[in-house]
């Protein structure tokens, strides 16, 4: 029974969207067979229910055109729906890139850093998200994955790199970059991760140490996924957490840290609000990472600047 019911909506249905059709065809039959059948009607009837026909015609064929017009709409909005969906990434420029970074710290209880020596990272990111952290007292994670600064080659190569773009933009801060200045950003960053962790029980912080020059630095929340570059002229990227892509790079930046040193930050020397010279020179012995012998106190001294005291490099 529900079958035939089904049945007669469906022709109900298809009859009402081809009513002008059926209306024409039913004229041009009744008006044919009366004229085969007899002189039944005159040559004015004949010709007022022809001109019927083909009026009826053109409606359908106007209302055809209309229904394909409004199916173009219909797929065409389909198709930008579609098109939004695969747009997985949205360009920043300029001051974008701050601000974007900024809401992605505002709601988050991890924070995920690939890159070179992380200086702004050390800048604005640490001290922010463990501020934080420590007004809502809420647990916070932190992986910091940045190149190894007792590797020369990896270091000198760094440097190489940040000193070619440097000089096609004619950026005379940045052509400074060092071998020795990449290993001191690098040791900073190891020793904000320390200093940060013993001010906030709450907080889970590892660094990883990679062998591989970074070409891209990457900020991942919970909510986004910033990737930057040296370059303030070039497009960085965002990626937004309900995107695939987003996943993929959770996984990307996951195993990148498994193939690092990790280094143990537990049970290292403690640091005073100021580190003293001793106490930094102790805490990269206790991380199994000691300093090389021929930095000066001035040396550590520059790495404690470095470490606590680091420029935003987006502020203009």
């Amino acid at each position: 029974m529900e079958q035939r019911v089904g049945r007669v909506e469906s022709v109900v249905a298809w009859a009402i969207r081809n009513l002008d059709g059926l209306i024409a065809v039913g004229l041009g039959l009744t008006i044919g067979l009366m004229d085969v059948l007899g002189d039944v009607i005159s040559d004015k009837v004949s010709s007022g229910a022809t001109l019927l026909v083909l009026g009826t015609l053109a409606v359908g064929s106007m209302t055809e055109r209309l229904r394909r017009k409004s199916d173009i709409h219909e797929a065409y909005a389909d198709t930008r729906r579609a098109l939004e969906d695969l747009a997985m990434v949205r360009s920043l420029s300029g001051d974008q890139v701050g601000d974007a970074l900024e809401r992605a710290r505002a709601q988050t209880n991890r924070w995920y850093f690939k890159g070179g020596t992380g200086t702004y990272l050390r800048a604005v990111t640490l001290p922010r998200c463990v501020e934080a952290a420590t007004r809502q007292r809420a647990q916070l994670s932190i992986k910091i994955d940045i190149i190894n600064p007792a590797e020369e080659q990896t270091c000198a190569a760094y440097a190489r790199f940040r000193q070619t773009f440097a000089r096609r933009r004619n950026d005379d801060a940045a052509q400074a970059w060092t071998a020795d200045r990449t290993r001191k950003e690098a040791y900073a960053t190891v020793l904000a991760a320390c200093w940060f962790r013993q001010r906030l029980d709450t907080l889970e912080i590892s660094v990883h140490l990679s062998s591989g020059v970074p070409t891209l630095r990457f900020d991942l929340s919970e909510t986004c996924l910033i990737i930057t570059q040296d370059d303030p002229n070039r497009v960085n990227l965002l990626v937004a957490r309900d995107q695939p892509l987003y996943d993929y790079y959770v996984t990307e930046l996951h195993q990148s840290r498994e193939q690092a040193v990790r280094l143990d930050l537990r049970g290292v020397a403690p640091l005073g609000d100021e580190p003293t010279v001793d106490e930094v020179r102790a805490v990269f012995d206790d991380v199994d990472l000691p300093l090389p012998s021929v930095f000066s106190d001035a040396d550590v001294a520059e790495i404690v600047e470095k470490a606590l005291h680091a420029e935003d490099p987006y502020r203009r």
